[in-house]
């Protein structure tokens, strides 16, 4: 992959991320508040989109590190979906958890690849710049020393 291609495509699987994420937040709070909630009114349940408030700024300064807990902390709200989506519940409910579960497989996807991409772009920087220092190393070898003035 070219280093237009490798920047294009980690551009991309971030604001996939990114957008995913934000989608799967809203999924949540419109589900528990107001499309299909527990209880009449709305349910403390909205309260589990919180966690997924944690990773956005690190998602959004780019920091691989949240990226790759970010593709695990996923599979909570994944199982969630699918528990609920084959359940029994009918209706809207059934159509949250559908779209959640799609939103996280979404999520996963993205973040993997993002720092597939960012390692893959990274490996071959670093193996670029081991071999200029051994060029250069090598080169200094090869040269004779300048003789010393008295």
């Amino acid at each position: 992959m070219t280093a237009p291609d490798a920047r294009s495509a980690i551009q991309t699987t971030r604001w996939l991320a990114v957008g995913s994420l934000i989608g799967l937040m809203a999924v949540g709070l419109a589900w528990e508040m107001v499309v299909a909630p527990l209880r009449p009114g709305g349910s403390w349940w909205a309260l589990k989109v919180l966690p997924l408030a944690l990773p956005l700024a690190g998602l959004l300064k780019n920091r691989m590190y949240t990226y790759r807990w970010v593709s695990l902390l996923v599979w909570l709200y994944f199982t969630e979906g699918v528990v609920r989506a084959t359940s029994g519940e009918s209706g809207a409910s059934t159509l949250m958890a559908v779209l959640q579960t799609l939103l996280c497989l979404s999520l996963f996807v993205a973040c993997a690849l993002h720092v597939r991409v960012r390692l893959k772009t990274a490996g071959k920087e670093a193996v670029a710049a081991d071999a200029a220092a051994a060029t250069a190393e090598a080169e200094a070898r090869v040269q004779p020393a300048a003789p010393r003035q008295p």
